[in-house]
């Protein structure tokens, strides 16, 4: 399938045991937007709210987070490269997410996305400064579109690791021992986020329609493929400069909002180390170390004091505008190619009255989730 883009190159096929075994069939999503308001550069930061600021602080730096600003109300989080802060706490009733903030390339892209949805621009007056357009997803979710914030210098970057193989040795190995320290994974930046919709397609087409982000992989229910996606990985357009595999995952289900979000460590070293870390004071893990298949990335899953969802990854793919999304299975085996099994505590299947609750509310609702898909969905997340 070409890229309907006319100022992209035209797509690769790289399917056949590089990116996928499936690509798109006639007629199906071709994962971007012929003519997209803009292109976002990136993403910028995910905003939230808390009860507790000095608890969620302690938890920042454990996982690997600096503190770039606090007042008496919010909690700004960096991670080590250089670019803006990667989290907005606020002081709130309760712990819940707010919403992501995406970068413009430009500030010309932000009044063009004003024009396009009839919103304005407005300066942002907090730290990082700037000037944003407030957006609402069709899921309600509020999304910023941000340009101008001011980037923290790069902090010292821990190094990954020289490593031995089967058939090189490395020189600064030589009469030399590895002895990596359990500290907290030291967090280089913000990856991703991940985010379930009863209006997945409908959200789906928002994003790639107003931030010119592109399809990766599209995940299906098995036999069900003629109903189309459930869950889609989308980077950002960056035409020839390579970009994450997904910047923003979306998948159809029963609630609405913040999964899981994502933030990159050197290496796998860093990442068990760090770990091991979080694991001596006390917090839960919920599913790792293993190597997830689309994204490949080396990931591990752990929650904060108030259960949110975090992970650290290392070893992503990046893909640059040329390459068409590929199409599999949705399964919970499918989502590692090596590793334990995915948990119920990651997965979301625990069984509890508030699930239940969700699915019911779905079904009654003028969505995109009926019996048969949400059926397909607690089949898939058990097979």
């Amino acid at each position: 399938m070409n890229d309907p883009t006319p100022t992209t190159a035209p797509a690769a096929d790289a399917h056949q045991g590089l990116h996928s075994e499936q690509g798109a069939l006639r007629a199906e999503h071709p994962g971007r937007a012929a003519q997209p308001v803009i292109k976002a550069a990136g993403l910028a930061w995910l905003e939230f709210t808390k009860p507790d600021l000095d608890r969620a602080e302690t938890f920042a730096h454990d996982f690997g987070f600096t503190t770039a600003a606090r007042t008496a109300d919010t909690l700004y989080l960096r991670g080590a490269m250089a670019g803006p802060h990667c989290l907005v706490i606020r002081r709130g009733p309760a712990s819940r997410f707010i919403g992501p903030a995406f970068q413009a390339a430009d500030a010309a892209d932000l009044d063009r996305l004003a024009r396009a949805t009839g919103h304005t621009v407005r300066p942002l007056t907090e730290y990082g400064g700037g000037r944003v357009v407030d957006l609402l997803d069709p899921s309600g979710i509020p999304v910023r579109v941000v340009h101008g914030v001011t980037e923290q210098p790069a902090r010292s970057l821990r190094r990954p690791l020289v490593l031995n193989t089967g058939t090189t040795t490395a020189a600064a190995r030589v009469n030399a021992t590895q002895r990596p320290p359990r500290e907290p994974s030291q967090v280089q930046r913000l990856g991703h986020v991940v985010l379930s919709t009863r209006v997945f397609r409908r959200a789906l087409d928002w994003y790639l329609q107003h931030l010119g982000l592109i399809v990766s992989d599209f995940l299906y229910l098995d036999g069900r493929r003629d109903r189309g996606p459930t869950m889609a990985f989308i980077r950002c357009d960056r035409g020839s400069e390579p970009a994450d595999h997904h910047t923003l995952a979306l998948h159809l289900g029963p609630d609405t909002g913040y999964v899981h979000s994502a933030y990159q460590v050197a290496d796998l070293d860093a990442l068990a180390a760090g770990g091991e870390y979080l694991r001596e004071r006390g917090y839960h893990h919920s599913w790792g170390i293993g190597r997830h298949i689309q994204g490949s990335q080396i990931f591990d899953y752990w929650r904060d004091p108030d259960r949110l969802m975090l992970e650290h990854y290392a070893d992503g793919d990046v893909f640059d505008n040329t390459l068409e999304p590929g199409w599999a299975v949705m399964s919970a085996s499918g989502l590692a190619q090596w590793g334990p099994p995915a948990t119920r505590d990651f997965l979301g299947t625990t069984p509890s009255p508030g699930l239940l609750l969700q699915a019911i509310s779905a079904l009654r609702e003028d969505n995109e989730l009926d019996r048969a898909r949400l059926l397909g969905l607690m089949k898939a997340l058990t097979t």
